[in-house]
């Protein structure tokens, strides 16, 4: 099978190409980064260096696929000049009429929790938006939309508070559930999708372990070896100010700060609770811990 990869060799797009390159299939890696290219072939890939911007890069990265898979790359919520909102679009209508132009028929779109939502899901309404513009494709072109719930490394930023101040926080309430995921389960998911017979539109929920705030900050505190590890509830004001000062574009920050509010007050997840994946993933709370505390001993 001939399949194209977009978001280079990041946290999924890396185990993805080799865990297909393995079961023999030929795989294009899209990176917008020229020293990817050595990497990628290493890998027994074939790399395909270009923009995102470029529709007709995309489109000839696309020729002859039997499935893609597209995703759109992290942007810099630090960069005050980014438009969020455009950025998805943006990527969203080239993917759309690169697929157009090739005649692809099989796509699996990296979306997220809360993509089904048009309103009070906060950054996420760019993944919503994807959702809309891809399934606004002939009927005949089949699509799967990939929801992973949170990822564990967002975690990662909060190491230096957990050595500083002893504590973890967000304007999520301690006893609140959240559903996290490890990229290492998204892949297999996305293998599953990819590898399998699939037509129509469909969507997949992925997720790792739930577990309350509470009971997260145990596992990670006792892998750090601090015990008495807290998880800190703050307003929303006070989460949407601490990310205004720590340098991120303060539409984002309100955005961001939307999204957690969702999760704290359940909103984000009303889809999710109806549609849960079959089975959890692999990866749990406890070996993300071990990541968390290396980054810890690090810092």
């Amino acid at each position: 099978m001939k399949i194209t990869v977009t978001g280079s060799l990041g946290h999924i797009g890396e185990p993805l190409t080799l865990a297909l390159v393995n079961e023999g299939h030929s795989v294009t890696v899209i990176s917008s980064n020229p020293e990817k290219q050595k990497t990628i072939e290493a890998m027994g890939a074939i790399s395909a260096i270009g923009s995102l911007e470029d529709v007709d890069f995309i489109a000839s990265s696309f020729s002859n696929a039997d499935v893609v898979y597209c995703m759109v790359p992290p942007a810099n919520y630090f960069d005050h000049s980014l438009d969020l909102l455009g950025y998805y679009r943006r990527l969203g209508n080239n993917y759309a009429q690169a697929i157009k132009q090739t005649g692809i028929k099989k796509v699996i779109n990296l979306s997220s929790i809360g993509g089904h939502m048009d309103k009070g899901n906060g950054i996420l309404l760019g993944a919503h938006h994807v959702e809309n513009i891809l399934n606004g494709l002939p009927s005949d072109v089949a699509i799967t939309h990939i929801r992973p719930t949170e990822f564990y490394y967002n975690l990662l930023p909060q190491i230096h508070s957990a050595k500083n101040n002893g504590f973890l926080a967000s304007n999520i309430g301690n006893d609140v559930v959240n559903s996290w995921v490890s990229p290492i389960d998204i892949t297999m998911a996305i293998k599953e999708e990819i590898t399998s017979p699939f037509a129509g539109r469909k969507v997949r929920y992925v997720a790792s372990e739930e577990i309350t705030y509470n009971d997260l900050v145990r596992v990670l505190g006792k892998a750090i070896g601090k015990p008495e590890l807290k998880w800190l509830a703050i307003t929303d004001e006070q989460m949407k100010e601490g990310l205004i000062s720590a340098g991120m574009k303060p539409e984002i920050a309100v955005g961001l700060t939307e999204m957690y509010a969702a999760i704290n007050s359940g909103l984000l997840y009303e889809d999710y609770n109806l549609h849960k994946p079959s089975v959890m993933g692999k990866v749990k709370v406890a070996d993300f811990a071990e990541d968390f505390a290396s980054a810890y001993n690090k810092l």
